[in-house]
């Protein structure tokens, strides 16, 4: 557990509430969950369906929505705020920065790095990181142990390799742009032609480009282009084990949850959402803000601010009825096999 300790002024200068509710002099020194924080910790309420834990919970201050009515308790203080869940992520930002360690701006003895690579000011380089030729590394870049850096490839100011990372000969890699264990950018897409019973490879000769502010969650593989780019848009968030085909573009600050599946040469537009475990078809184009659920299989292209859940995806609301009708299929069939007979 990360050491912290915060008053309720410190809390409240990094956060800004809209009202104070109550008051407590305790020190916050941990940061819990409703149900089981204890006196001296922090919670936060972000979801309506724990409310019943807000009227039993001990913790000393709770950050809540201006929908809550209840009052706190002797020694305990609610803050208000017009969403809760990003005032509890501000003090978790300032309890990560406080207990981090500064990376030390040196390159470990076990790295090895071509010497026509170009290596930025203030750029942290762990044990064992392999970098290629004409490589290009910009300022503050903290790449951490087993990363791998291919041949051409450029990486932007700020951004941050965690173990693992492998980025393949030619992709770019924006600025403040955060990689996760594990993820593999550039690997080749899956193109084959079958020739003669003999399934061809066809080469992969593009590369991937990852826009500024971009994070991509452990595990994530996100294929080269065939030609031209893979393209992942300024702002877009990957959550782990998503495989991202080539010459997919995805559009700026798209949300692809856990265990995503994208088929090459598909289009999501900007501010897309696409819910866990879902399925999305190769040449197809998802417009801008659509949302879809979570193991949602999309087939075909839809329009701008589509919200689909299903296998095939279809609109939302017409997905709970067909899902609602099909408990009753078994029955019906029944029904129609005597009708049949009486027939």
């Amino acid at each position: 557990m990360l050491s912290i300790s915060y008053s309720l002024k410190d809390i409240c200068d990094i956060t800004s509430p809209k009202k104070i509710i109550g008051h407590t002099s305790c020190q916050i020194t941990g940061i819990c969950d409703l149900a089981h924080a204890r006196t001296g910790d922090l919670a936060f309420l972000g979801n309506m369906k724990y409310h019943e834990q807000l009227r039993a919970t001990q913790a000393s201050v709770v950050l809540v929505s201006e929908k809550i009515t209840d009052s706190p308790c002797d020694g305990q203080c609610f803050l208000v705020y017009d969403n809760p869940s990003y005032a509890f992520g501000l003090i978790c930002r300032d309890v990560e920065a406080k207990n981090s360690k500064k990376h030390p701006c040196v390159v470990h003895p076990s790295a090895v790095i071509s010497k026509s690579a170009k290596i930025g000011k203030n750029v942290s380089i762990g044990p064992n990181v392999v970098i290629e030729d004409d490589v290009e590394i910009g300022n503050d870049v903290v790449i951490f142990a087993g990363c791998y850096v291919g041949h051409n490839v450029k990486i932007g100011m700020h951004s941050e390799l965690r173990p693992g990372v492998k980025i393949m000969n030619g992709c770019i890699i924006g600025q403040h742009v955060l990689i996760h264990p594990g993820v593999v950018i550039g690997s080749d897409g899956f193109g084959y032609e079958t020739v003669g019973g003999v399934h061809e490879k066809i080469p992969q000769i593009g590369n991937v480009v990852i826009e500024d502010d971009v994070e991509i969650g452990a595990n994530t593989t996100i294929d080269r282009a065939r030609f031209s780019s893979t393209v992942i848009g300024r702002g877009t968030k990957i959550d782990n084990l998503v495989q991202i085909g080539h010459n997919v573009h995805i559009g700026k600050c798209c949300l692809i949850v856990s265990q995503v599946g994208i088929a090459g040469s598909t289009t999501l537009e900007d501010y897309v959402v696409i819910g866990g475990q879902s399925g999305i078809a190769g040449h197809i184009t998802i417009g801008a803000r659509t949302m879809a659920g979570g193991q949602s299989g999309i087939q075909a292209s839809c329009p701008a601010g589509s919200f689909l859940r299903g296998s095939p995806a279809m609109p939302y609301y017409e997905a709970t009825k067909y899902l609602a009708c099909r408990k009753y299929l078994p029955e019906l069939v029944k029904k129609m096999k005597q009708f049949d007979k009486k027939l």
